[in-house]
């Protein structure tokens, strides 16, 4: 095949001879598969993408749901840690006080669940965690194994520890409430 094509300033003008195109390789197993592959990657990264932050924010209506309406009926597994924790707190008595973060953390839950008082949802959150995490402090015979502070903690010591995971939950929704997804300059 003949074509125009631009040369050395002595030579414009000329017909040359076009470099000849090799015909396409067929497609191998193994190029189907990486490309079927990445196909489904792209699939489950997009729906992890669009659904994760709705996953993350019932997951954490239905925790603090859950286990708040559990503290006011006497039915929670943490009632005694928590009435050691809140025994000190004055103005109630200590099952009071568990009945008042029971229903704390189910406003918390409800919260999560709409759109608009995620901010509300996070605000009190923050504020419930200051008192979930005082076990730790005050109560270290009980939320660590005896002589292996701070690296040993037993069951409820662990069972305050992760709340670590729902704190960093409530970053992840919280960076959303602007409805921003662009990234952030660090």
């Amino acid at each position: 095949m003949l074509t125009w094509r631009w040369c050395r300033a002595e030579e414009r003008g000329c017909l040359h001879a076009a470099p000849p195109v090799a015909p396409p390789e067929p497609p191998t197993y193994l190029s189907i598969m990486a490309i079927t592959i990445d196909e489904l990657d792209r699939r489950i990264a997009r729906f992890m993408h669009e659904w994760g932050i709705p996953f993350l924010r019932i997951s954490l209506a239905i925790i603090f749901i859950w286990f708040g309406v559990l503290k006011p009926f006497g039915w929670s597994p943490a009632e005694p840690l928590v009435l050691a924790t809140v025994d000190w707190l004055p103005i109630l008595e200590p099952a009071q006080w568990l009945a008042v973060i029971g229903w704390w953390e189910v406003l918390i839950g409800i919260c999560f669940l709409f759109r608009p008082t995620i901010r509300l949802a996070i605000g009190l959150l923050l504020l419930q965690m200051g008192g979930t995490f005082m076990p730790l402090v005050l109560l270290p015979e009980v939320t660590f194994q005896a002589g292996g502070f701070p690296w040993q903690p037993t069951m409820e010591g662990q069972y305050i520890i992760k709340n670590l995971l729902i704190l960093s939950a409530a970053v992840v929704i919280g960076g959303t409430v602007r409805g921003d997804t662009g990234s952030v300059d660090r």
